[in-house]
This record gives structure tokens, sequence and C-alpha cells, in this order.
């Protein structure tokens, strides 16, 4: 599980496929060449990253003739959100305050 949220973050880590996203987000389903347009990137690049978030399960595609469809994929976004959610609950027990306070406490 770990893996996949590493992967997952690390296809978040860069602004275009942030982007890309939220592009999806905006119109339900997109063909890669509508993403290209509003994206200051080459169709290759685009391309690239949307095989990166593919990879990642962030997103979900079909080809369809000779274009290629995407939209966000619900489920790897959910499971994303459960994963970010429960890693930072268990930091947030863990913050420098307390351990602040326990150094305190030693002294």
């Amino acid at each position: 599980m770990d893996a996949l949220l590493a992967d997952r973050l690390k296809a978040l880590g860069h602004p275009a496929r942030l982007e890309i996203l939220r592009v999806l987000a905006a119109r339900g389903t997109c063909v890669c060449g509508e993403v290209v347009k509003v994206m200051p990137l080459s169709q290759a690049t685009v391309s690239q990253h949307l095989k990166v978030l593919k990879d990642a399960r962030l997103i979900c595609g079909r080809i369809d003739g000779k274009n290629s469809c995407y939209g966000l994929d619900p489920d790897g976004i959910a499971e994303l959100r459960g994963a970010l959610d429960a890693l930072l609950d268990g930091l947030s027990s863990a913050s420098c305050a307390t351990a602040e306070s326990e150094m305190e406490i030693e002294l």
C-alpha cells in the first residue's frame, strides 16, 4: 500500500500533471488533443504525463479510433484520499509540539 501511495504522490509531483488533473476534472472526459490545446506542452510531453497518471491509477483511458480519451479514475482518487488521510492522521498525532512537550518533561 505504501508503494502505491508513493507512486501516486510521485505522479502528483509535477505541475503539468496537476494541471492535467484539473483539466480532466473540469471537462469530465477529454481527448488527449484537447488537453494539449490548453497546455503549453507538446503532444508527446502531454502523452507522457498522461501515461504517468494512468500508471498511478489516477486517470483511466480508452482508445477511440485514432483518439485517446481520458478521465479521472474515481476509485483511484478515492483510494489516494483515504491513504493520505490515514497517513496525515498518523503524523498529526506525532507533531513537533508533542515532541517538544516530551522534551520539556525530560529536562
